[in-house]
């Protein structure tokens, strides 16, 4: 495998006056970052085969060990203050149990029934989009786990970084980022794991893109549960709206924080008539808006 393998580039790392050392390891970083180029199309792909099942009422859920689990949990848990995504619709599936988020857990990744099991236990139907990550593509607990839910019908999407690997061979969308050799061999918490993030990044936010969740580059979706986000609320609404800021806070405030319902209040709906619209264009406020002045 690449990212096990020694990089001639990085041979005397520990050599290196500290300037060097960190300007190689961040030279490593961006060529991640490039590498994640080549997969957009797969990206592109997965995000239009999930967003109809997340339509429906699927979950995202995120399956992996180490590193690549961690990442997961990290894009994941990102969510539901972002967008408004429930948390219930959100599974993590981490070889090890939680616990394993913070302890390593030795072992736990080679047990590829666990993972199957992890995806029996958690009721993974059709609607559900499963995401497998591991740097290598060989992690039997991944591996396991996507077979599994592939076979009850769900969308799978393996993440690794190399290629030829059984991961990508075990999932409907396999998005393959070679980085290659780690700038510390089999290091993959950096050369992988940050084409790793970038990937979920990109599909995670695309879907919630697709879900609706975002209007004119606004993360509408977002319900305004403490000050900052109450903040960040009225001044979508204002700039949606084209409203005063007071008038924003009144909007917000009678519509319990949700953006998209103080938007339609601020265009003159009543409570009821804005519940109704969103409920007629499944949430997407483009579409509601549209109807208000098509």
């Amino acid at each position: 495998m690449l990212t096990e393998q020694i990089s001639p580039r990085y041979l005397d790392l520990d050599s290196w006056p500290s300037g060097e050392m960190i300007a190689a390891m961040c030279e490593g970083q961006l060529a991640a970052a490039a590498a994640v180029r080549g997969a957009l199309d797969a990206i592109a792909d997965a995000v239009d085969d999930a967003a109809p099942a997340l339509r429906r009422g699927g979950r995202i859920v995120y399956v992996g060990a180490g590193t690549s689990g961690r990442i997961g949990v990290q894009d994941g848990t990102e969510l539901p203050p972002t967008y408004g995504w429930p948390a219930d619709r959100l599974v993590f599936a981490i070889a090890g149990g939680l616990d394993a988020l913070v302890h390593s857990v030795e072992g736990a990744e080679d047990n590829e029934a666990a993972g199957a099991r992890a995806m029996a236990e958690a009721g993974v139907g059709a609607d559900d989009v499963v995401i497998g990550i591991a740097a290598s593509g060989t992690t039997p607990y991944t591996i396991g786990a996507l077979k599994a839910a592939g076979a009850a019908g769900a969308v799978t999407i393996a993440v690794a970084n190399n290629p030829g690997t059984p991961l990508l061979d075990a999932a409907r969308h396999p998005i393959l980022v070679e980085t290659g050799e780690e700038v510390i061999a089999g290091s993959t918490r950096m050369k992988a794991g940050t084409a790793q993030k970038i990937v979920l990044n990109l599909f995670s936010t695309a879907v919630m893109v697709k879900l609706g969740r975002v209007y004119r580059g606004l993360m509408v979706h977002m319900r305004a549960t403490n000050a900052k986000l109450r903040r960040r609320a009225e001044r979508m609404v204002c700039e949606i709206v084209g409203c005063t800021a007071a008038d924003a806070a009144r909007l917000v405030e009678q519509a319990d924080g949700d953006v998209k319902t103080a938007v339609l209040l601020g265009f003159g709906f009543e409570p009821a008539e804005a519940a109704a619209v969103l409920a007629r264009h499944d949430g997407n406020l483009r579409a509601a808006i549209r109807e208000i002045a098509p």
